[in-house]
Formats: structure tokens, sequence, C-alpha cells
């Protein structure tokens, strides 16, 4: 069941002075030098294997979620995250070479990766370790301090982090602010070098007006309604697994989670079925006493997802139990697309079905609509799966899966449009994490007048041909 804990708060009068502590230590060169970010991202691996269990307990105290997935998409993808960036950091941070055009030689260039200096993250209760661990390791391996505000709605696994992590880390460089709106209201009145926000579009422009007043640059990654568009092509028997799966991983509570699916009539009740088969294998007969799904974090959170099924056509589904904070996976078909269920990120087990006459409606469906953080697609048609990636635009996505596109390091994770802006995961993060300052050396040993007034004919005529 969900934690009932209090919420911890940060003294408000107390959060000037620690970010200008944190300040203090980036002019003083604390976080530049390599072995010092490499010694940090061996606090974040130490902290999280030496911190497994009690961080599971706390994920499944804050949000009654299997333990397997707090393992999989929490503990275990942040570990592997921080070991990779660990392996690689010193290629990254070592100056890149850049060729000068004709006109710039005799001289040298190069772009130096330098820190960009106190980074705030602000991380969502849906991943509180992921979604914490993951941004750190970006912003720490870059060379930055970091101010860390976990999600007050998992008061649990927040507290453990403020506890514990501190001690992996060195604390002149780091700081955890932990409370509700009042506290990030407060954070964010405070001057950042860089804000990496997780969380809704609605709370990402609060941020972004926030950073605004000192011009600080966001990375944003945010949400949105991610479509699934099954072609008629489609194996329906494994798109029906992977689309269930991807709609219950943390009882939908997930910001990639499909969020509807396009169909033609031709496949659309087959699909169904196949789905309400799948989620039948995974949870059985009764869904409710599955401990393989999890619950809705909260009342408040719970209670919006009943009112988007009022009135609604449910096909599969929709049973609800408020005391235990359980949704049972439920399926819409043809939904009104101008009701809250298709205009709202549902963040939840409620899956719309739409029919399509067509790949092309489909396509139309999804571009009529704000930019999603994630687009799936199911054919066994490479060109077709080809056609709807190039006509639409999204942050990321899969072909013939769902989630999945969020785990390799190599690919950058992020949003486009409404659904975030900025990336990270790998060198994407560290990168997101620096100024990737440009340097152009010259030698003085030879310093042709060419560039240097009196501007004479001949002088003119030379530089149009260089330049």
């Amino acid at each position: 069941m969900t934690t009932t804990e209090p919420i911890p708060t940060t003294d408000l009068a107390a959060i000037p002075a620690e970010v200008d502590r944190l300040r203090v230590a980036v002019r003083q060169g604390v976080t530049r030098p390599i072995e010092w970010r490499e010694a940090q991202l061996d606090g974040i691996i130490r902290f999280a294997k030496e911190h497994t269990d009690a961080l599971i307990d706390a994920m499944e105290a804050d949000l009654g979620r299997p333990r397997i997935e707090g393992w999989l998409a929490d503990v275990s993808s942040a570990i592997t995250e921080a070991e990779y960036v660990r392996k690689h950091v010193r290629k990254w941070a070592k100056p890149r070479r850049a060729k000068l055009p004709l006109n710039a030689l005799p001289g040298s260039a190069r772009i130096v990766p330098e820190p960009l200096g106190v980074a705030l993250i602000i991380s969502p209760w849906n991943y509180p370790v992921n979604l914490v661990l993951e941004p750190m390791t970006a912003a720490l391996a870059a060379g930055n301090a970091v101010a860390l505000k976990p999600s007050e709605l998992a008061p649990a696994t927040s507290s453990l982090i403020a506890r514990v992590l501190p001690r992996y880390l060195d604390e002149r460089a780091f700081a955890v602010f932990e409370g509700g709106v009042d506290v990030s209201t407060a954070v964010l009145k405070e001057q950042f070098d860089h804000i990496f926000f997780t969380g809704s579009t609605a709370v990402g422009r609060v941020v972004m007006r926030a950073a605004a007043e000192h011009l600080t640059p966001v990375t944003l990654e945010l949400g949105g309604k991610s479509p699934v568009i099954v072609a008629d092509d489609a194996d329906l028997d494994v798109a029906a697994t992977r689309i269930a799966w991807g709609k219950t991983f943390n009882a939908g509570q997930t910001c990639i989670a499909p969020d509807y699916v396009l169909a033609s009539a031709k496949v659309r009740d087959q699909l169904v079925e196949r789905i309400a088969a799948a989620w039948t294998t995974f949870f059985g007969d009764d869904a409710a006493a599955s401990p393989d799904l999890g619950r809705i974090v909260n009342g408040r959170h719970h209670q919006r997802l009943v009112d988007l099924l009022d009135g609604q056509p449910v096909a599969v589904g929709g049973s609800h139990d408020a005391s235990a904070r359980f949704l049972e996976p439920t399926i819409v078909v043809d939904p009104d697309p101008t009701s809250p269920l298709m205009t709202d990120e549902i963040f939840g087990p409620i899956l719309p079905v739409l029919t399509v006459e067509s790949i092309d409606e489909a396509i139309n469906f999804v571009n009529d609509r704000p930019k999603p953080l994630a687009l799936y697609a199911f054919t066994s048609d490479d060109e077709l799966s080809g056609k709807i990636m190039g006509s639409t635009s999204s942050g990321g996505g899969c072909i013939n899966h769902t989630l999945l596109h969020f785990t390799p390091h190599e690919l950058p994770f992020g949003g486009v449009g409404p659904s975030g802006m900025g990336r990270y995961h790998g060198q994407a993060g560290f990168d997101t994490f620096s100024n990737l300052r440009g340097i152009l050396r010259k030698p003085t040993a030879i310093d042709p007048p060419l560039l240097y007034p009196p501007y004479t004919d001949r002088k003119v005529a030379a530089l149009k041909k260089l330049t």
C-alpha cells in the first residue's frame, strides 16, 4: 500500500545559503578534476548497489509497485547508466578537435567541454530512483555541483535518498531539498546554471518561466499522449502483448506509456481481445489480487483516472477500488476525441483504442495533435514503418515494441515541443550539462596584414577569395 508517512521538508530560509555553498565549491574548482567526477560516479554506483533492497522497499511503500519493476526500471537501469558513463567520462571530457576553414589558417581549434556550474535536478514520483540518479550521473560526470529536489509524492524514497546518498558524494558540491510546492517554488527563485526537470507539461511551463528570470538553460522531460499505430499486417499477438505490457508497467504511470492506439476496423476488435487476453495472462482473472500490478500513487490521481472513464464506452475492465488505489486495466473503444480522455495525458492503466480507415488517417490524427514524447508503430513492413516514422515527429519511439527506447545508453532520450526539450543518457547527457566551449588558437610568428585596415582593392579581392 501507499505510504502515509509525512513529507520531509527543508527549511525555506536555508535554501539560498545552500545554493551559495554549491556555487563556492564550483568557483573553487572542486568539481573540475576528472578524478573527482569519477569518484562521484563511483559513489552513485555504490549507493545504488549497497542500498538496493532499501530503495525497492521505499518505492514499494510509496507506489505499491511490484518489486521487480523497481529493480528493472529504477535501480538496475541507474547502475548500468552510471557504469557506462564512468567508463567513458575521461574520453568525453577531453578537448575535441575542430577543423578550421582556409581563412582562419594558420591556427588550430578545439571544443572544450567545461562544467556549467550548479545544476538543479527536479525529479518526479513515478520513477523516484532512476529519475534522480540518471540525471545526476550526467551532471556530475560533466563536473557540476548538484542541487536535487526529489518528489514529495514519493516521501519514503525521497527521505532515503536525502539521508543516505550524501554519504557517498562530496557534500561540498551536493545538496538535497525536500518538500512540497513551497520548497520547489523557493528553490526555483535561486539562480542556477542549468535546470533539469522531469514531470508534467503544465509544471514544465512553470519551471521554464522561473528559469527565464535568470536566462537559465533548461532540459524539460515532459509527457503527453504517446500514440501507437497498429498496421493491418502487424503480428497482432506480439503487438497486443507488448502494448499490454507497456500500458500496465508501473500501472501505466510512465511518461512514455502507450497513451492510445490507432487501428483499422479490420484488426481493431482482434487487437482489443488480445490485449485483454494478455492482461489476463499477466494478472490472472482477478487483477486486484495480483502482486504484479502496481497501484495508483494517491487518491487524487486515482479519482482523476476514474473521472476520465465517466460516460466512456468501456470495452474491457473498468473496475476500481479507491481504498486500495486500484484501477483495473481498461480499454475504451472509440471515445470522443475531444473528451479529457483524449486531450489529457492519462498516466494510468486506461487504453483508448480508436478506429481509423488507413495509415494515412492515423498519421494525420497524430500530426493534428501536440508532438508526443514517444510514438510506437507495429508493422511487418519496413517501408511502412519508415513512412510512419518519417511522416510524424516525436521525442523517440519504437517499432514493434514499447518503452524500450529509454534503455540504450547511446540513444539520446528526450521530448520535442510540448513533450519537452533537451536530451540525456550517455554522452548526450554529458553534453547537456556541459558548456561546449569553442577555442581558436593562432600563432604569433606569422601575422599577415590581410585582415587589417586599410582595405585596399587587393586586400578586398583576396579576402573575397578566402571567405
